[in-house]
């Protein structure tokens, strides 16, 4: 099962703790159904001992997406982060049924360690309808297979920052260079931007609820970056540590269409402010073929490092 979504007899919805890399990620977003309502999981770390943000999304969404039929999928998320995880211990995931109405599902997610929040999330789910279509045209990028895999020049550049990052280990990065060389991809009207492509390293099963976690997952590796842009180069192709600290604040993500997290998916992202300590950020996904598949929103903080500590990435 692996965090497909299951039927509401009390089975486990995953393997209990896994996460390793070995299980991949399917394995990250899987978990154990405790009762109902209630689940358990394991999330790795994004900076030392601090679990990775991205990953405590997907899960609790694959917690609110075992809770609702299988013909309704997900269209919304709107999370806040609270406290920071601690990776060595595992998260509950309490789920609110909050409406079951005719088209819309509406669920609430708390994630709990020590008995403290550490996350909260309400996720919307919808029946489909056949209704007329439009979305923005994908932006003209090169292809993935015209482009080095970021991820693989930070196992040769950085092995030991590599070998930590899990993420790093179940998807695959590959960012399109800036307009010329030296740019920072700071805009003229002071906007951060970037674009890259990822997708999932190994196949996926055929179930979409497991493909929106996968995607909530991946938007999280590189968005709040977007922000710092201007001040350093995306993690994977730094050559020393990380000048910012930055911690998620809140993350919210629409889905507008069915996609495939294993396949390769364009996200373009921007930054039109930052200050005041935090940075806002804005992305959108595109299937290779160019059809808009969801967006997303977040804020995050950002300030100066002024000591080693956590930092995205």
């Amino acid at each position: 099962m692996y965090g497909a979504r299951t039927s509401e007899n009390g089975e486990t919805a995953g393997t209990g703790r896994s996460g390793g890399a070995a299980d991949g990620l399917v394995g990250f977003l899987s978990l154990e159904r405790l009762e109902l309502d209630l689940f358990r999981g394991w999330c790795h770390d994004g900076a030392p001992l601090r679990a990775f943000g991205g990953q405590v999304a997907a899960q609790a969404l694959t917690a609110a997406g075992h809770t609702v039929a299988h013909e309704r999928p997900v269209h919304s998320l709107h999370g806040y982060f609270l406290r920071a995880g601690n990776t060595r211990r595992p998260i509950v995931y309490s789920v609110e049924r909050l409406r079951d109405g005719r088209s819309y599902t509406a669920r609430r997610v708390t994630a709990i360690q020590d008995g403290e929040a550490i996350f909260t999330l309400s996720a919307s789910f919808k029946l489909p309808e056949d209704e007329s279509d439009r979305y923005q045209v994908m932006p003209d990028v090169p292809k993935p297979e015209e482009l080095p895999d970021a991820y693989r020049y930070w196992a040769e550049n950085n092995p030991d920052a590599y070998r930590e990052a899990a993420y790093a280990h179940v998807m695959s990065m590959r960012v399109v260079p800036p307009p010329a060389p030296g740019d920072t991809a700071c805009g003229a009207r002071g906007q951060t931007e970037q674009y890259v492509w990822f997708r999932t390293l190994a196949p996926l099963p055929d179930d979409p609820l497991l493909h929106v976690c996968a995607l909530a997952y991946c938007s999280d590796l590189s968005l709040a970056p977007t922000a710092a842009l201007d001040q350093e180069v995306l993690y994977p192709l730094r050559d020393g540590p990380s000048r910012v600290a930055m911690t998620s604040l809140d993350h919210a993500m629409w889905f507008h269409r069915p996609f495939r997290a294993d396949d390769w998916l364009l996200f373009a992202q921007r930054s039109p402010s930052a200050g005041d300590g935090r940075g806002f950020n804005l992305g959108d996904f595109w299937t290779r073929d160019g059809t808009l598949v969801a967006s997303v929103v977040q804020e995050a903080v950002l300030r100066r490092r002024r000591t080693d500590g956590p930092s995205t990435g």
